[in-house]
């Protein structure tokens, strides 16, 4: 069975189990109007002077009414998940069929001036949107954190991908996941403002005489109001409640401190709990990260449903029976206080690991998922710096190159002209944002002979898109996921770009100038040591001819004295003579346009050499403009 019927017949079983559900939830109903109704006229007959067997009949009726109003309502909860599940299974197939995903696209952690733009990583239809699976804020910033953030040594990387593999293989589990975490809805919280809510001393838990007084006065003020019931004597009853209402005003400020920091949170918290339950239940299959967040998961998601609970007593509090009655005679906001800083005092260390585990969990899901989806994607292999070759590809590619002399080898650059292990070697390369029919796979490899790379190539040809996919690619690849390829070999490296320029009317700067702030920015960075992967489209373009030439080439040849790998694509030709200046250093790689029976057409296959065909007078011919 191919996915998009997996999808097809998962979407069809939720409906048919949802639709289950809503009869039941119909007989339900009439069985709990039925039973109002008898409780109604049970108690008709009993306050005209009835019997005691109708007290009786009167307590079981309501016993079995109050059994099948909760009876409704986990039902209700089961059809709302089971059509959350059918949500889930319908984004899936739309995401294959390419109708795009109906999860956030993430626009919001997206910065100028780095790869984030440059590589379409957050925005409408861009990485983070067809990875992301999450619910929760903390899941979002994970996700996106792994995006932003992606350098990681070669055992983590491979920690990660163990991870993933795991949960591709439960897709049962992964979207029940995501479909409790949607059960909140669109009113989604954050739990930023609990750090503060954690670090508040407590005041009522700590002072046992506190507890304990406040326990006895709630039995005595409960004797009070029987006899005053009894007797119709208010004078008791009154002075219960002044000192009731008085010793709650005492702790009034810090009542409303803890309420502001910790009020309209019991939705998130279900949240949090329902995916670390659903969590707990996942097979590691020998991965430590998954045992690791299942063991986290197993012992929070029962104490995080207990602190739901408490918010929502707590925030009760704001309504005005609960706060004339119960806070007048069982001292309500204290006896909430005492079960929430109870909660605080012995989960306070463990909280932020919980936490921070369910936006582990929601992250790996996502990128579990997406693996789940393209069967075929390769997993990288990810290599140390000092690992040369030590996984075969499937096959070779052809670089006899000679070697460059000492004195001809710009500073900076290993004697044995490579670039001190940093490698990108990938078969079957391909933009995973392109629909895989539309795709043209290519084969491509720097780091083993060569540390710069030139690509030539008209307009339309292909090589800002080349760029992006080799970005793109070690970027997943760096978070642990497949990658749009038959094979991927790499150390980890920082991703450093100028692709996309614009100028700025606010900060005054000109386009010109606004690649030049991009340029220097890369420099800086490489300046610090960090190993890099420096992606460059068309630089200069502000400036004339010769004067773009000339400090295109002197970039290049400072780019080879740094330890990183570059990837340049540009129109200008004249660049290609770098590599036989520095011919272990630099390599000429094209994409040419094809003019046949007066039609222009591209194969964006990535080819040996310069390019040479001229397409752009052909067009403004073809078009009347010349």
């Amino acid at each position: 069975m191919d996915l998009a019927s997996f999808y097809e017949s998962a979407v069809a079983n939720c409906r048919e189990r949802a639709g289950q559900v809503r009869r039941r939830i119909g007989a339900v109903t009439v069985v709990r109007l039925g039973l109002f109704l008898l409780l109604a006229l049970d108690l008709w007959y009993l306050f005209r002077g009835g019997q005691v067997w109708l007290a009786a009949t009167a307590l079981v009726l309501l016993a079995a009414f109050i059994a099948s109003v909760n009876w409704y309502f986990r039902l209700k909860d089961k059809r709302v998940l089971w059509e959350k599940l059918e949500f889930v299974n319908e984004n899936e197939k739309a995401v294959l069929m390419g109708r795009g995903n109906g999860f956030p696209d993430g626009k919001a952690f997206l910065e100028p001036d780095n790869y984030l733009e440059d590589l379409d990583v957050f925005g409408a239809f861009s990485v983070f949107h067809l990875l992301n699976r999450t619910t929760t804020f903390h899941g979002t910033g994970t996700l996106a954190c792994w995006l932003t953030k992606s350098l990681n040594g070669p055992q983590a990387i491979r920690d990660q991908q163990d991870a993933v593999r795991v949960l591709a293989a439960q897709p049962d589990l992964r979207r029940l996941l995501i479909a409790k975490g949607l059960l909140t809805g669109d009113q989604k919280g954050d739990l930023r403002t609990l750090t503060g809510w954690l670090n508040t001393r407590p005041v009522v838990y700590p002072r046992i005489w506190l507890r304990i007084s406040i326990a006895l006065l709630t039995l005595a003020n409960i004797a009070v109001l029987m006899y005053t019931l009894a007797t119709g004597n208010w004078y008791p009853l009154v002075a219960a409640i002044v000192v009731a209402r008085s010793i709650t005003a005492a702790f009034g400020k810090d009542v409303a401190d803890q309420h502001r920091l910790i009020n309209h949170k019991q939705d998130v918290f279900s949240q949090y709990a329902d995916v670390l339950l659903v969590f707990s239940g996942a097979d590691p299959g020998g991965s430590g990260v998954v045992a690791d967040l299942r063991s986290r998961a197993q012992a929070a998601h029962g104490a995080i449903r207990r602190l739901s609970r408490l918010t929502s007593f707590f925030d009760q509090r704001m309504n005005l029976m609960v706060n004339l009655v119960l806070n007048s005679l069982a001292f309500y906001d204290l006896q909430c206080m005492v079960g929430l800083e109870r909660w605080k005092t012995r989960y306070r260390k463990e909280f932020p690991a919980w936490i921070e585990a369910v936006g582990q969990i929601e992250a790996l899901n996502s990128l579990a998922t997406f693996a789940f989806n393209n069967p075929a994607n390769a997993w990288p292999v990810a290599e140390a710096a000092g690992d040369q070759g030590n996984v075969a590809p499937p096959s070779a590619i052809a670089a006899d190159r000679p070697s460059v002399a000492a004195a001809d080898r710009p500073s900076g650059v290993p004697s044995d002209g490579r670039t001190g292990g940093l490698h990108i070697e990938a078969f079957g390369l391909a933009h995973p944002l392109i629909p895989p029919a539309q795709r043209i796979a290519n084969d491509f490899r720097i780091g083993r002979e060569e540390k710069l790379i030139l690509v030539t190539g008209s307009n339309m040809s292909g090589k800002t898109t080349f760029l992006r996919t080799v970005g793109v690619n070690l970027l997943l690849a760096q978070c642990g996921a497949p990658v749009c390829a038959t094979f991927f070999s790499f150390t980890p490296m920082q991703l450093l770009t100028s692709l996309r320029i614009s100028d700025s009317l606010q900060e005054q700067t000109s386009y010109f100038m606004a690649e030049l702030k991009k340029l220097q920015r890369i420099v800086r960075q490489l300046e610090t040591g960090t190993p890099a992967v420096v992606l460059i489209d068309e630089i200069l373009r502000g400036t004339n001819s010769e004067d773009k030439t000339y400090g295109s080439e002197q970039f290049a040849r400072k780019l080879a004295g740094y330890h990183c790998l570059s990837i340049f694509a540009t129109h200008d030709l004249a660049l290609g003579e770098l590599e036989t200046e520095m011919p272990a250093v630099v390599a000429n790689y094209c994409f040419e346009s094809v003019i046949e029976d007066g039609d222009l057409r591209f194969d964006y296959r990535l080819q040996r050499g310069i390019a040479r065909n001229r397409n752009a007078s052909f067009l403004m011919k073809k078009m009347g403009i010349i």
